[in-house]
């Protein structure tokens, strides 16, 4: 058997001897007694002294915890013993993560030892964890607070993050008229199914949040007039320009319904003084969602005290939304869509005309 430091104590030390001692005198009969009792006598001489000398070191590192009990640190064969034991021991079952961390601790300690590199001067003994010296606090550097403030940030309004999310509303909003934000739209529920398809589809790609935005009814402005113009010219025909509004009362005379950036409604009348309803329209994946009864709603209620017509044709389903809010038909017009609509076109080239009294 091969005697080291690392894999035995010296109790164990004195039992490996007293069976050495034994197997040598049974097993060999020129190895006499006066032999044996030599080793004997010379081992329990040196072996009461390496025992005190042990207890001292064992006593000068103790340490005192909190609670009062006496800490003593492991020897070295302690230490190789206990990573031994679990090594052997953890491929049979996953350890605990208390357990990993003592066992990576005990290896690191051990490594320590090997290569001779000290502890932390700071680590205290009471402590079953190291704790890093508690630095203190300094001044910020004025170069450092100088560079901050010079930062510009790009405004929300002109940044690429709104141009994805949309123009947040304020307070300061100009011409703000209302916001909604409990509508679903038939656009939004497709958007939204969409979006979980691809997360299904791709579980471990990058998901983004959906950021929740409101529709906001507005008054006409200038960024609005081509998404207006395109809107109108799928809805109705061709060359319709509304810019002449925003040089009147575009503030009594118009409600735009923003989703984000994108322009999902329009209700424009004429002029404040005439109250006639030129335009209804509503971006298509947003019907019956209220778009229109909305902008309708908010329109009528931002001219008050005057009556207010149209003319709209006479198989336009808008007629129920307009009978709902009150209005009546005056006269039926024969041949009153003929300069705008196309010869093919399903629409009736026939209209009333309603008014709504105040």
């Amino acid at each position: 058997m091969r005697v080291t430091r690392a894999s035995m104590s010296l109790d164990s030390l004195l039992d490996f001897f007293r069976t050495g001692i034994e197997s040598r005198t049974s097993d060999d009969p020129a190895n006499g007694p006066e032999e044996a009792s030599y080793f004997e006598r010379f081992m329990g001489s040196v072996l009461p002294e390496c025992f005190e000398v042990r207890c001292q070191v064992q006593d000068s590192d103790c340490r005192t915890d909190n609670f009062g009990a006496v800490l003593r640190p492991l020897s070295r064969y302690e230490v190789s013993a206990t990573i031994k034991y679990a090594s052997m021991f953890g491929a049979m079952a996953l350890p605990s993560p208390v357990q990993a961390t003592v066992l990576r601790k005990l290896q690191l300690h051990r490594e320590r030892r090997r290569t001779d590199v000290r502890g932390l001067d700071f680590v205290n003994h009471n402590s079953l964890t190291s704790a890093p010296p508690q630095l203190p606090p300094q001044p910020p550097q004025p170069d450092i607070l100088n560079s901050l403030k010079s930062i510009r940030t790009t405004p929300y309004e002109m940044s690429f993050l709104s141009r994805l999310c949309g123009h947040r509303p304020s307070s300061t909003d100009s011409g703000l008229v209302a916001v909604d934000w409990e509508t679903r739209s038939p656009w939004m529920e497709l958007m939204a199914d969409v979006r979980e398809h691809y997360s299904y589809a791709h579980p471990a790609s990058f998901q983004s949040h959906e950021v929740s935005v409101p529709i906001r009814y507005v008054s006409l402005q200038a960024s609005h007039l081509q998404q207006v113009h395109e809107l109108l010219t799928r809805v109705f025909w061709d060359g319709i320009d509304v810019s002449d509004l925003l040089q009147s009362s575009s503030e009594r005379c118009s409600v735009i319904a923003i989703y984000g950036k994108i322009v999902i409604g329009a209700a424009l009348l004429s002029s404040p003084q005439e109250a006639y309803i030129t335009y209804l329209a509503v971006r298509a994946g947003w019907h019956n969602s209220q778009v229109a009864t909305t902008m309708l709603y908010h329109l009528i209620m931002l001219n008050p005290h005057r009556d207010i017509t149209l003319h709209v044709a006479a198989n336009n389903p808008a007629m129920l939304l307009y009978n709902r809010f009150g209005f009546k038909a005056e006269e039926f017009i024969t041949g009153f869509y003929e300069d705008y609509l196309d010869s093919q076109s399903r629409a009736s080239m026939n209209a009333f005309r309603l008014r709504l009294r105040r």
